[in-house]
């Protein structure tokens, strides 16, 4: 259904490059978003959805790629965009509202001034992204349910997940990262994350070839130095010497061995005895086994 050229699309595809360099981009990025929905298991068939729109190039990329499957009829689901504009100075408060109109996108803006309050409470010179996030989270988790939504859907890609795993392994001292599907800690909303397998470069590119109104994500001023800046720098440098790097290390995200780790909650070293092969999955393909 996705390779029928001439089947209708949705306005937030209309004008889209005919080169086969994009179409083949396109047909990647919604096919790897599909399979996070159906791996993740996202779909509550007539559900409804608050999709989070920044104007950001990723949050532009899931809008769009949410719609075209549900206008191929492939996401059963109500989607409501929406725009929390959080007051930071310089925010082209007009761009999105025109942007969703003229696409005949359902939508909701909302404003909420969360960038005072976090002015008041972090010290000058301190990054701002932490309280902004809770803040912002907050009020999402509120108009999500104003709105008669069951989940929150959010425009973090691969990278994003990357980045978390390893901000957290050097500054947080855990193994954990953002996952593609959560529940609130209040228990009443699902957090998805379709994005999960795409890669930032291609939300960069689909999202400048569409000719997006991006907004930039730094309009606090705050962003210079951030651990996540530094860690991306990292994997920038790992990628520039291995090309595929990032998509090793996803993998491994989702290959976990509990048995291979030191973490006694998630597997019970005191219980193995001798003479038992303890339970893990089975070896994948071309994986050496170094328990030798």
């Amino acid at each position: 259904m996705l390779d029928d050229e001439d089947a209708p699309i949705h306005p937030l595809f209309a004008g889209a490059p005919s080169s086969t360099e994009f179409k083949k981009l396109r047909k990647r990025i919604v096919r790897e978003t599909r399979d996070a929905i159906e791996k993740y298991g996202m779909i509550e068939r007539g559900a409804r959805w608050l999709v989070c729109l920044s104007g950001g190039k990723d949050s532009y990329t899931l809008l769009a790629v949410l719609h075209e499957l549900k206008w191929r009829g492939l996401l059963p689901v109500d989607l409501l965009a929406c725009n929390l504009d959080q007051g930071q100075p310089g925010f082209p408060s007009t761009v999105l509202p025109k942007f969703l109109e003229d696409m005949g996108v359902p939508h909701r803006i909302e404003y909420q001034d969360t960038y005072s309050v976090v002015k008041e409470k972090i010290p000058e010179g301190r990054t701002y992204c932490s309280l902004c996030s809770r803040l912002r989270r907050g009020n999402l988790y509120r108009i999500a349910r104003e709105e008669g939504c069951s989940a929150v859907v959010l425009g973090h890609h691969r990278d994003d997940i990357l980045e978390t795993f390893f901000m957290n392994l050097f500054h947080g001292g855990r193994l954990a990262t953002m996952p593609p599907k959560l529940v609130n800690e209040e228990g009443d909303l699902f957090v998805y994350r379709p994005l999960a397998f795409v890669a930032e470069a291609d939300c960069e590119r689909f999202a400048r070839a569409m000719n997006y109104p991006i907004i930039p994500c730094d309009l606090c001023g705050s962003q210079e130095g951030l651990q996540r800046v530094q860690v991306k720098q990292i994997l920038d440098g790992w990628e520039a010497r291995s090309p595929g790097r990032r998509q090793i290390m996803f993998r491994a995200l989702m290959n976990v061995r509990p048995s291979h780790l030191c973490d006694p909650s998630i597997f019970d070293f005191a219980a193995l005895m001798r003479g038992e092969a303890p339970e893990t999955p089975s070896k994948a393909p071309g994986i050496p086994d170094l328990r030798g």
